[in-house]
């Protein structure tokens, strides 16, 4: 990062603290603020690593100052901004928007609605993020509703039921229901059947390029004119599998002359002689569409309030036509726009993951390159950490961007105090050691030191990293022991005093004992190996720590005579 980028970086920190500060009454955050700063500064995004490094003082300068210098300041650097709060009206302050019309129901009941055909990608904790605040915030209620009743084109897998309630759990939310769609075949049978009494719904054999192009010019099929009988006989030959797949489908009755022709006459239940994959629904062959369905659902199950994406709001207008034959209550509809995500190679959609995964090149859902809920979970990234970025992104219309760095920075505020310090060296040179201590006494915390040290045995070699081997005669401070000074093809101790350090004479790294542990860390680039300071096996597995100077890490496992830990982030 050059100069210029980095004054940038710091101007634009220091306007968001500020704001973030005076708008919360209380310390600016790193965490919350990454997200609009990475989001308001697209070339930001690439010194993602390197930004929280320069936010951090930043914030502290802010945090130090007096509300009415912090107010001064943000004056100075963006008036606009001051003018926005002081317009805001006062009251209990919430990340989201108020949730339209709250007032009209007894409780407020929104529903996430997942596929379950795979484990969950970082886009998918969007909802439920979004979902579990709102209910937190209004003492609502939240639903999971599993839409599996495509058995063929989204075909749903066993799997994925209890990892995605794995996944909303990991984010710190507990649905107060979970209801899977395709044991409710025979409620959405009764309701159209009921529909067509109503005159709502009629079958149809059309080819369906001949109803397209009949659609398109606005004119109605020959089935259209079909008394209800006559449709109900054929609707109940469709549920007793009469019928095979595009012979026969069930549409609700709409206007055929409608200005959009995705509305006219949409189909709302088809053959499909795939068997589902549950035990309990194989024995189905007619398939309500996903409108029909949500749509029947959203009123049985009271839900109050939809979140849905931008391009889904034909669904609504669809559906209204059923609401409106039973004269039934639409829910309060919240549209919003995309999220997109940087820093993966790997695009946000299940069936591409499947397929990364299916030829070799992820070692599954939590492999550390894949975008998914499993693969932060592995890599000792807390749920909370992500709910917060997805919250700060709010629930406008246009697409958004999640930086990555945002939900380190949040994840960073809640595991630096707990995280433990270690030393792990790569791609180690190994380098004689003399004269100096048996033992090293790094602490296992810089800011605790209540929890002690990690007794280091040294023995008569050391190892590190090649870049930090310094030039004949030069030296260095191997952290927590000491300094030593490169001597032919070794060490040797010297007895130079800390302020070499503080001069910027002697450069600080770290190192670890010539007999030391393996260690493979697993990270979004690839595995990593090299060796970590003995005593690291007695870590728990899931226990999180920092290696320095390369940072944070979750320890999976100790195998054998090697350690594997994930790479976190910075």
């Amino acid at each position: 990062m050059d100069d210029d980028l980095e004054a940038r970086v710091r101007d634009a920190a220091e306007a968001s603290a500020l704001f973030n500060a005076l708008k919360h009454g209380s310390d600016a955050q790193v965490g919350a603020i990454m997200g609009p700063l990475m989001g308001e500064n697209p070339d930001f995004r690439e010194y993602g690593d390197e930004i929280p490094g320069v936010v951090a003082p930043v914030i502290d300068d802010v945090n130090a100052m007096s509300e009415a210098e912090q107010r001064e300041r943000l004056a100075e650097l963006d008036p606009e901004a001051l003018d926005e709060l002081d317009a805001e009206d006062e009251g209990e302050d919430h990340p989201l928007p108020d949730l339209p019309n709250t007032d009209e129901y007894d409780e407020v009941r929104m529903r996430a609605a997942p596929n379950p055909n795979g484990p969950w990608h970082l886009g998918h904790a969007r909802m439920p993020s979004v979902i579990g605040t709102y209910k937190n915030r209004y003492d609502g209620s939240f639903l999971v509703r599993f839409d599996d009743t495509d058995p063929e084109t989204k075909r749903p897998d066993l799997d994925a039921y209890d990892a995605i309630l794995d996944a909303i759990d990991y984010l710190g939310f507990e649905p107060d229901e979970v209801i899977r769609a395709s044991d409710r075949l025979e409620t959405y049978y009764d309701h159209a059947r009921r529909l067509v009494e109503k005159g709502g719904a009629y079958t149809c054999s059309c080819p369906q390029g001949e109803f397209s192009d009949l659609k398109n010019n606005g004119e109605a099929c020959p089935h259209r004119a079909k008394d209800a009988e006559t449709t109900r006989e054929e609707f109940d030959a469709m549920v007793a599998g009469e019928y095979s797949s595009g012979e026969m489908v069930l549409r609700v009755r709409t206007d055929i002359e409608h200005k959009n022709p995705a509305l006219r006459d949409w189909v709302a239940f088809r053959i499909i002689d795939t068997p589902h994959p549950r035990e309990e629904a194989a024995k189905y062959r007619c398939w309500p569409m996903l409108d029909f369905q949500s749509g029947v659902d959203d009123h049985l199950t009271g839900v109050t309030h939809i979140i849905r994406g931008i391009d889904l709001q034909d669904s609504a207008k669809r559906q209204r036509f059923v609401y409106d034959y039973f004269d039934w209550e639409y829910p309060e509809v919240v549209h919003w726009g995309h999220v997109q995500v940087d820093a993966y190679d790997v695009s946000l959609s299940t069936s591409t993951i499947k397929e990364r995964i299916d030829a070799g090149e992820l070692d599954g859902w939590d492999d550390p390159r894949a975008p998914t809920l499993a693969s932060l979970k592995q890599r000792g990234i807390r749920g909370q950490a992500i709910v917060d970025a997805m919250v700060e992104l709010g629930t406008s219309t246009s697409n958004v961007d999640l930086a990555m760095s945002a939900v380190y920075a949040n994840n960073r505020d809640l595991i630096d105090d707990g995280a433990d310090r270690r030393f792990f060296v790569r791609d180690g040179v190994e380098v004689a050691l003399a004269d100096g201590p048996d033992a090293a006494h790094p602490p296992r915390h810089p800011d605790h030191e209540g929890r002690g040290t990690r007794d280091i045995q040294v023995g008569d070699a050391v190892r590190l990293e090649s870049e930090d081997v310094p030039a004949e005669g030069e030296r260095v401070w191997l952290k927590g022991y000491g300094p030593v000074r490169r001597d032919g093809d070794g060490f040797e101790y010297t007895d130079d005093d800390i302020e070499v350090v503080r001069d910027g004479d002697v450069p600080v790294v770290h190192w670890v004992p010539a007999e030391s542990r393996p260690l493979r860390l697993r990270t979004m680039d690839g595995d990593v190996t090299g060796h970590a300071e003995p005593g690291i096996e007695g870590d728990e597995a899931d226990a999180v720590v920092q290696f320095e100077r390369v940072g944070f890490a979750r320890v999976d496992s100790h195998d054998g005579e090697e350690t594997v830990a994930y790479y976190a982030h910075p």
